[in-house]
């Protein structure tokens, strides 16, 4: 879990990176770059809910997968695979991570990850001062969101399909230049989603956080 807990942290780091208004000027980008980042820009705009599978790459080389669900805006869950046992779970307001393997949960602000730029719900990428690079190749578009900001500083770099424009993974740099990336496979869009995948039991946490504070 506090390996996860810094990943997380990197995480946030880079969360800051869409969400902190910058006083720093737009950057300036060809009509191409433009026209690939109102693409994307809509296309995630129209995606209500997606899920598929994922595999994460640490910076250290560690490797975990699972399963996801994004019901947009604002509410994601990433199931773990055994044996990681892990879920990171928001539902709009918070983003939760737990921890089945030794009954632990974390509760992090949702504006201080990089999860809330990825399910808000007005994207304009080609708007916003914090798309510092964008690159078209023949294979992907990568988009790069900088912010120094928060925690330390941080990079979000996005990948699209050039020609579909959907999302296929991204990676968080942190401020000491480690990378996690996340990759998405078997995407399905427009799926039913239960509302319950997303919902947090705060009064639980609550009160196994107080009873973990009397133990120690």
């Amino acid at each position: 879990m506090r390996i996860f807990n810094r990943r997380l942290t990197r995480l946030a780091a880079a969360g800051a990176v869409a969400l902190a208004m910058l006083s720093a000027p737009a950057f300036a980008f060809t009509a191409q770059e433009n026209a690939a980042l109102a693409a994307i820009s809509q296309k995630l705009d129209g995606v209500r809910t997606m899920n598929g599978e994922f595999i994460q790459f640490g910076p250290t080389g560690e490797k975990s997968q699972g399963k996801f669900y994004i019901a947009r805006p604002g509410r994601i869950l990433f199931d773990y695979d055994p044996p990681s046992h892990l879920k990171v779970r928001s539902d709009g307001d918070s983003v939760l991570v737990e921890d089945a393997s030794v009954k632990t949960e974390d509760l992090w602000p949702l504006s201080k990850t990089p999860l809330k730029f990825l399910l808000d719900n007005n994207l304009n990428l080609s708007r916003s001062d914090k798309v510092r690079g964008v690159a078209i190749e023949s294979d992907l578009i990568q988009v790069t969101i900088v912010d120094d900001a928060q925690f330390g500083g941080g990079t979000l770099t996005l990948f699209f399909d050039p020609a579909s424009y959907e999302l296929r993974q991204w990676t968080v740099r942190d401020a000491q230049g480690l990378d996690t990336t996340v990759v998405l496979y078997n995407v399905e869009t427009g799926r039913n989603l239960s509302a319950s995948l997303f919902k947090i039991n705060y009064g639980a946490i609550t009160n196994r956080a107080r009873e973990r504070s009397l133990r120690d």
